[in-house]
């Protein structure tokens, strides 16, 4: 295991992390308690991902321009058709 401790709570330290992880267990070396701690903090990483991306991508906005000139604020992804 990597001797250098992630901030795992920045998106960026979680997702390297899983990548460590990733690599421990396609290795194959962990004995068998390790590897499930290791899927375990895995997992748990994913959802902690997941969560943030769902986050920024409630704060995205569009800036769509009207027709008086004026810009108005939508969220992303929303279709107006």
């Amino acid at each position: 295991m990597s001797e250098e401790k992630r901030d795992t709570k920045t998106f960026e330290g979680a997702l390297a992390r899983l990548e460590e992880i990733v690599k421990l267990l396609e290795s194959g070396n962990a004995p068998l308690d390790g590897s499930l701690a290791l899927f375990e903090e895995g997992t748990a990483l994913v959802k902690q991902c997941n969560s943030q991306l769902d986050n920024a991508e409630q704060k995205i906005k569009i800036l769509t321009k009207k027709q008086d000139g004026s810009y108005e604020a939508e969220d992303f992804g929303t279709d107006k058709e």
